[in-house]
């Protein structure tokens, strides 16, 4: 089973952690399964951006990204060129690196 690694980040992983993943699953979806509470104001439909990730390691073992999040990844804050939305990010049988972006588009955070 792959890893997804999250470095650190000051709200959801403030010491970095490692989480078992399941192939075939959404890195938002795992990542949600695991208590890591990142923001995703659409419910995970491709309709913004506050679930952006950057993935460090591993980026050529996940799924094409499609028009529509390509799209939408010009609106997120921080954008690089291995950035995906984490609700369209399906992983693959490899481990993962990610980082969560410090910040989002989003104003207010949701209710999630």
């Amino acid at each position: 089973m792959p890893v997804i690694k999250i470095l650190p980040h000051p709200e959801y992983a403030p010491q970095g952690t490692e989480i078992q993943a399941t192939p075939g699953h959404s890195i938002c979806e795992i990542l949600l399964e695991n208590h890591i509470e990142i923001e995703h104001a659409c419910d995970m439909s491709c309709a913004c951006t506050t679930c952006h990730v950057i993935v460090r390691q591993g980026l050529e073992s996940l799924n094409e990204a499609e028009e529509e999040e390509e799209d939408l990844l010009d609106r997120a804050w921080g954008l690089e060129p291995q950035s995906r939305l984490s609700c369209q990010t399906i992983v693959a049988q490899k481990d993962l690196t990610i980082e969560i972006p410090r910040y989002t588009i989003n104003h207010a955070k949701e209710n999630h």
